[in-house]
């Protein structure tokens, strides 16, 4: 009768309804198909990286103001800032000479449109200027504000986002200090930040950065002039 076992089957072994449903559902071979299909797909990308594919159908950003879209005119107290500068700094404020403690490259571009987009890559560096290991990571974007204010997004990847507010100091410095900081659970205790940055006399990208934590008082934590190298 349906719903028994057959009377040469012991009781409780009978076909699994289950089991039966799934296998009405999952066609045989279809891992395999995946997988194939994955190869093929890949047959088209696995040689291309990030500088290999089509560019975008929009204006590419630059960060020379010689070349690709104009400045947008908002964007222009910020003008000496774009470029990609590169150099070395240190942590901490110690007197006396200092040997590098970390290398570092900004990339300041933009679109045309205004706000600049602003990317950090950092190595840590040991004494005799051999590289250790990458360091840090910030990505974000300088907002000119029409009030001659300046808007900085700061977003890190050791789980920190900062959203700095400033006013430039001249023609070629600006004072930006945070508003608002947001950490993950496992982001650093980092509770308020303070940065300047100006170019130099010989044309080079400085800045002093201050930090304080949820334990200690606003103090330096980094400064470092940098080269430029393009732009």
């Amino acid at each position: 009768m349906s719903g028994f076992p057959a009377a040469d089957e012991p009781p409780g072994q009978g076909p699994d309804p289950l089991e039966a449903d799934r296998a009405r559902t999952v066609e045989r071979g279809s891992g395999d198909a995946a997988v194939a299909a994955a190869q093929e797909r890949a047959a088209h990308t696995r040689a291309l990286n990030i500088d290999s594919v089509p560019a975008l159908p929009i204006p590419a950003d630059t960060a020379n103001v010689r070349l690709g879209p104009e400045i947008n005119h908002a964007c222009l107290s910020l003008l000496p800032l774009v470029g990609i500068w590169r150099g070395t700094g240190v942590f901490g404020n110690d007197a006396g000479i200092q040997q590098p403690s970390f290398g570092q490259q900004i990339t300041i571009s933009h679109d045309g449109r205004p706000f600049l987009k602003y990317e950090s890559v950092s190595w840590s560096v040991s004494a005799d200027g051999s590289v250790r290991a990458p360091g840090s990571r910030e990505v974000g974007f300088w907002r000119p504000q029409p009030d001659g204010s300046i808007e900085l997004l700061l977003a890190h990847a050791e789980g920190r986002i900062e959203v700095f507010y400033g006013q430039p100091r001249s023609l070629t410095a600006w004072a930006m200090s945070t508003d608002a900081t947001w950490r993950t659970p496992t982001g650093p205790p980092v509770v308020g930040t303070t940065r300047l940055y100006g170019i130099t006399p010989d044309g080079r990208l400085a800045y002093v950065e201050e930090r304080a934590h949820t334990d200690i008082e606003l103090a330096p934590h980094s400064s470092a002039a940098l080269e430029r190298i393009a732009g």
